[in-house]
C-alpha cells in the first residue's frame, strides 16, 4: 500500500470520528433542552385536587370584555348576528316569539312558488320547446352557468334553462344551487319570425356539444312536430301584433323641437337614449311612446304620433285610456288637432269605438292564455 492511500485512510478516520463526536455533543444539547422545558414549578392545572382546583371556564357570548373566550367586540358582534338570525324566524304580531311550524312552512311555501313562477318565466312549455338534460351527477350552479351562457340564442331565438333544485323545486339556475336535472327551452317564434329548420338543426348541433361538457344527456324533439308549433305560434303572434297610433296636426305653424322638448317633458315624457319620447308606467316600462316624424337633424315638426304597442301594455294599465288622455291634453297645450292616418279629425265617439275593440283584443289574448303585458306576451313581442 503506498504512502499516499495511507494518507487517505487516515484522513478519512479522522473525518468519520469528527462527525461521530458532533453528533453526540447535539444529542447531548437536545436532552438538556428538553428537561430544562418539562422541569420547571409551574402549576399545572389538570393536576390539582381539592381546593386548589380551578372551574372550569366554558366559552361564552358573553358582553363582558374581560369573559374567556371571546373578546369584547367579537362577543357583540357575535351577540348581533344571533339577534338578527332570531329575528328571521319571529312573526310580525309575536315580535321575539319563535315563528309557529305554519309560518315557517307558509314562507317555504311562498317562496317555492316563486322559484316556480320565475321557472316557469324563462322556459314556458306553452312558447318554447323544451329541452331535457339530464345530468350524470348532481352539479353546482357555479360550473354550469359559464358553460350554458355559451348557447344562449338561435337566430333571433333566446334559449334558457332552469336546474331541479335538490329541493326538488325547478328553479333559475344561480351560483351556489345545486342541480339533479336542467331543462332548456327555446322560444318557437318572435315578432318577426318562426323557429325554422336550419336553426332548429344548428340548436340540436351546439346543445349536444355544450351536454358532453357538463355531462348530461339531452332529449331532442322530434323536429316536424317542433316546426309546426312554432308556425302555429307565429301565426298567432302575426295576428296580434297590434300598434294603434293618435296623431297631432298642429293649427298653425310647425312647432319648434327645442320648444316641443319642453313642452313633452312638463306633459311627463322621458326621452330614451334612441331619441324616443316614452311615458313611463312608473315601473321602470313605458305605457306608449311618442314620435316627432322627423329626422334628428331638423329644426321643426308639423306632426306627432303617439304609439301604444297593445301586446305588451295589460289592460289594468289602459294604455290606450291614457294614450288619449294625454293627446287631449297636448291639443290644448300645442293648439293641435287629434287626427288619423288620413289626417280626418277624430272624434270623442271614434276613440270610445276604438277603446271597445281594444278590449276585444285583451279578450283574445286571454282566451289564447297570452294575456296582455305578461312575461309571456312581453317575450313574444319583444
Amino acid at each position: 500500500m503506498t504512502d499516499l492511500q495511507l494518507s487517505l485512510i487516515a484522513a478519512a478516520g479522522v473525518f468519520v470520528a469528527g462527525v461521530f463526536t458532533y453528533n453526540k455533543i447535539q444529542e447531548y444539547k437536545a436532552k438538556k433542552s428538553v428537561e430544562r422545558a418539562f422541569s420547571s414549578d409551574h402549576d399545572d392545572v389538570l393536576m390539582r385536587t381539592g381546593d386548589d382546583a380551578v372551574a372550569r371556564q366554558e366559552p361564552s357570548f358573553s358582553l363582558d370584555s374581560a369573559t374567556p373566550g371571546v373578546a369584547g367586540g367579537e362577543a357583540a358582534a357575535a351577540a348581533a348576528a344571533l339577534s338578527a338570525v332570531a329575528a328571521e324566524f319571529t312573526t310580525d304580531d309575536e315580535a321575539g316569539q319563535p315563528a309557529s311550524e305554519d309560518a315557517l312552512a307558509a314562507r317555504a311555501n311562498a317562496a317555492s312558488a316563486a322559484a316556480a313562477e320565475q321557472a316557469t318565466a324563462l322556459v314556458d312549455p306553452l312558447i318554447d320547446c323544451l329541452l331535457p338534460l339530464s345530468l350524470e351527477a348532481p352539479a353546482r350552479g357555479d360550473k354550469l352557468l359559464p358553460v350554458l351562457q355559451t348557447l344562449r340564442m338561435v337566430g333571433n331565438k333566446p334559449v334558457h334553462y332552469i336546474g331541479k333544485a335538490v329541493s326538488g323545486d325547478w328553479e333559475p339556475i344561480a351560483h351556489g344551487g345545486v342541480y339533479t336535472e336542467l331543462q332548456g327551452g327555446v322560444q318557437l317564434a318572435s315578432r318577426s319570425t318562426a323557429l325554422n329548420e336550419l336553426e332548429y338543426s344548428e340548436l340540436v348541433t351546439r346543445l349536444r356539444a355544450m351536454a358532453d361538457e357538463i355531462g348530461a344527456e339531452p332529449v331532442i324533439p322530434d323536429m316536424m312536430e317542433v316546426m309546426a308549433e312554432a308556425r302555429n305560434l307565429h301565426r298567432f303572434v302575426a295576428g296580434h301584433d297590434a300598434q294603434l297610433g293618435v296623431n297631432l296636426q298642429t293649427n298653425g305653424a310647425p312647432w319648434s323641437i327645442t320648444t316641443l322638448i319642453g313642452a313633452l317633458e312638463k306633459q311627463g315624457f322621458d326621452v330614451r337614449p334612441d331619441g324616443r319620447f316614452v311615458m313611463p308606467d312608473g315601473e321602470g316600462s313605458f305605457l306608449f311612446s311618442l314620435s316627432t316624424n322627423v329626422t334628428p337633424a331638423e329644426e321643426t315638426t308639423a306632426r306627432l304620433t303617439l304609439l301604444l304597442d297593445v301586446p305588451c301594455v295589460a289592460p289594468a294599465r289602459d294604455g290606450f285610456g291614457a294614450m288619449v288622455a294625454c293627446a287631449k291634453s297636448l291639443v290644448a297645450r300645442l293648439d293641435a288637432t287629434i287626427v288619423d292616418d288620413y289626417n280626418q279629425p277624430l272624434s270623442d265617439a271614434a276613440l270610445t269605438e276604438i277603446a271597445g275593440q281594444v278590449q276585444d283584443f285583451y279578450a283574445e289574448m286571454n282566451d289564447a292564455d297570452i294575456p296582455a303585458g305578461s312575461t309571456r306576451a312581453l317575450r313574444l313581442f319583444s
